[in-house]
């Protein structure tokens, strides 16, 4: 009975329990079957380097036997690093060791030790030899290397059988995380550096770098990028992997493996006849099992006790994101979003600088931001003070963690750290459409072809949202501004914070939080709040006439001609007129046809009526076709503006649409 109420937790955590032990196990059968000191350990390899097929002269073979009896005797009273020469001329060697920065001096003056052995074991007649042992790297040349970049040769390691479940997990997690591992590592003293990355509420990741010290940090964070890089050819898709060089080492791992430095046994070769160390290795794999079953036994029932509390905060997660009060029992969040480190983001926004503010979003400031690889990041920074924010930023994080399609902005990475609300999107160089298409100067650059581009970008993009995705999402809130450019001026959707979700045969909702932006709510939204993919279609639709005139349909009824941008289409399209309708900048770069068929889909989106308006996988499929006959559209739906067609008699100001509906006054986002 207990077993069957102690919750996922406990069976998780259980199941990750024993398959630690059954790993353990393994490996001590392993090391305890060792029986000569040909057998290889599972974590060293080796390099000899000379491809020379003259075995080294006597006396080059003495003077490195004396280099390395040296190095060996010098580790036993460094930090971790030395250097140093044996011999003159042609018969001089060069030597270097260097210790993992979280080692003590004994384990570093052991690893040095074996490491001397077995490179002179395995490259007896090399002139130049490398080795990586678990906690040191070993490496002579019979040429000066001493302050040179050496990035090869580079020896991958990684475990064939932890494979990620899905494609392109390094990409979107440690790639960003490593990368600002590598930039802090490379600026310590010791020039390493470690952490733990949290890729979502439930795994872990460990990553670990070092360089040589005698490299500059310049070197040092170049060497570690360009291993980096490298992963792609070897481990992209292992969830455990090393990349060794001469002049650095990377590491990514599923369980911790640091040693701080104070404690730690570094793993023993079994000599021949050696019973001594066989016994050792047995007791102390029996005493690890022992421990690790009352391990698996205390947080079994930890996690029992921990089921029952109903307001116990979820140790990972997103959860502490939103909690108000620690007294409140935390929804629960299952999301994919990988963690960046605090400090990161406030390097590369200079703290949040002014300087660096790129404008302010529905629930707080945002921020332009270089992370140590060089990319560059939009941060959006959760005000502490908006209480409508911290909803719309949940629901962001909810959605897009989820979402991935080549028209939607792309989420990197979330903080939660010091009160601090983050999260952190790919950065679109060419800022919003609005930014260009309401502006003379700037619009003159976003001609036909970019347009149409941009309008096809956001089609499939809405189409993705709708049926494409694993969940049915109603943006809410489509709008030139919520349009991102990117290089190429191609279209992203952003901001979800207002977005809803629809599950299984839902098609629509309702609801009395009408939020939103003037000029590209549906009526029957901003009038019932009844909202569905047709009010979706709706923006998109007004949207499409924005791109082609040039004029934000909010503001359009300011100018002469007294009525909304939708009303105008409408009857320029009337009168076979439709091309009035163009923005003069693009006359000399469209196609007329294709500016009258944008328009024709642009006026069947903004039909009063839900049920006439079309799909957007119709939209996407018309928008491709050059022979589909499109059906004629009826009257556009009622704007926002002042009335054509009757006027107040009393000094109270009242809105009407054109089709004499009073409208409510909406407060917009």
């Amino acid at each position: 009975m207990l077993i069957k109420h102690s919750g996922d937790c406990s069976k998780r955590r259980m199941t990750y329990q024993w398959l630690f032990i059954v790993k353990f196990i393994y490996l001590v059968c392993l090391v305890a079957g060792q029986n000569s000191s040909d057998t290889l350990p599972l974590d060293y390899r080796y390099a000899c380097l000379d491809q020379s097929s003259v075995p080294p002269s006597a006396t080059y073979q003495t003077n490195l036997n004396n280099l390395i009896s040296s190095l060996s005797s010098d580790s036993a009273t460094s930090n971790g690093f030395g250097n140093g020469t044996s011999g003159v001329d042609e018969n001089m060697v060069y030597g270097l060791y260097l210790c993992r920065g979280d080692v003590n001096i004994s384990v570093c003056h052991n690893c040095v030790q074996n490491s001397s052995r077995l490179l002179m074991q395995h490259c007896p007649n090399s002139a130049s030899a490398i080795l990586w042992y678990p906690f040191c790297l070993l490496r002579y040349s019979n040429q000066k290397f001493f302050g040179n970049l050496t990035i090869r040769p580079r020896i991958p390691m990684f475990d064939a059988t932890q494979n990620f479940t899905s494609a392109g997990e390094f990409d979107s997690d440690a790639r960003i995380l490593m990368s600002g591992l590598i930039q802090t590592g490379s600026e310590e003293p010791l020039m390493f550096g470690t952490h733990m990355f949290n890729i979502n509420g439930t795994q872990r990741r460990y990553g670990w770098v070092q360089c040589s010290r005698d490299i500059t940090s310049e070197e040092c964070r170049t060497c570690l990028s360009n291993m980096l890089e490298d992963v792609e050819n070897c481990c992209e898709q292992k969830k455990v992997w090393r990349v060794f060089s001469p002049s650095c080492i990377v590491m990514y791992e599923t369980q911790p493996f640091f040693l701080n430095g104070t404690s730690g046994q570094e793993p023993q070769q079994a000599e021949d006849g050696d019973d001594g160390k066989w016994w050792i290795i047995v007791i102390i794999a029996v005493s690890g099992i022992v421990a690790i079953t009352i391990l698996v036994m205390i947080t079994y029932f930890w996690c029992l006790k921990r089921k029952k509390d109903k307001k116990a905060i979820q140790e990972d997660g997103l959860n502490s994101m939103f909690s108000q009060d620690q007294t409140d029992k935390e929804e629960s969040m299952n999301t994919d979003l990988p963690m960046m480190p605090l400090s990161i983001i406030l390097k590369s926004t200079d703290n949040f600088s002014d300087q660096h503010k790129l404008g302010k979003g529905g629930f707080g400031p945002v921020y332009k931001g270089v992370l140590p690889d060089g990319r560059q990041i939009a941060v959006k920074r959760l005000s502490k003070t908006s209480v409508q924010g911290v909803e719309e930023f949940k629901n962001e994080v909810i959605l897009i963690a989820k979402l991935q399609h080549r028209n939607l902005v792309r989420l990197l990475a979330g903080c939660i750290e010091q009160n601090e609300k983050l999260l952190i999107y790919e950065y679109m160089p060419n800022s919003s459409l609005d930014f260009h298409l309401f502006d003379k100067e700037k619009g003159a650059h976003l001609n036909w072809k970019n347009r149409l581009n941009i309008i096809n970008g956001i089609a499939k993009g809405i189409l993705y949202l709708h049926e494409d995705s694993r969940l049915r999402v109603i943006h809410r809130d489509l709008k030139a501004s919520n349009i991102l450019l990117d290089h190429e001026m191609n279209p992203k959707i952003s901001d979800f914070g207002l977005a809803r979700t629809f599950g299984g045969d839902q098609r629509q909702a309702n609801t009395i939080r009408v939020v939103g932006t003037y000029g590209y709510m549906a009526p029957e939204y901003a009038m019932e709040g009844l909202f569905s993919v047709k009010s979706d279609v709706f923006s998109f639709g007004v949207l499409l006439l924005e791109i082609i005139s040039g004029k934000r349909n909010s503001k359009f009824y300011l100018s002469d001609e007294g009525q909304s941008l939708l009303v105008y289409a409408w009857n320029l399209w009337c009168k076979s007129k439709g091309l009035k309708l163009m923005d003069p900048l693009i006359e000399t770069s469209c196609i007329h046809r294709e500016v009258l068929k944008c328009m024709h889909i642009g006026l069947m989106c903004v039909q009063e009526d839900a049920a006439d308006r079309p799909t957007m996988s119709s939209v996407v499929h018309m928008l491709a076709s050059d022979t589909m006959n499109l059906p004629v559209p009826t009257r556009p739906a009622f704007s926002v503006g002042r009335s054509v067609t009757e006027q107040s008699s009393s000094n109270t100001s009242m809105h009407y649409s054109v089709n004499q509906v009073t409208i409510s006054e909406v407060i917009p986002r």
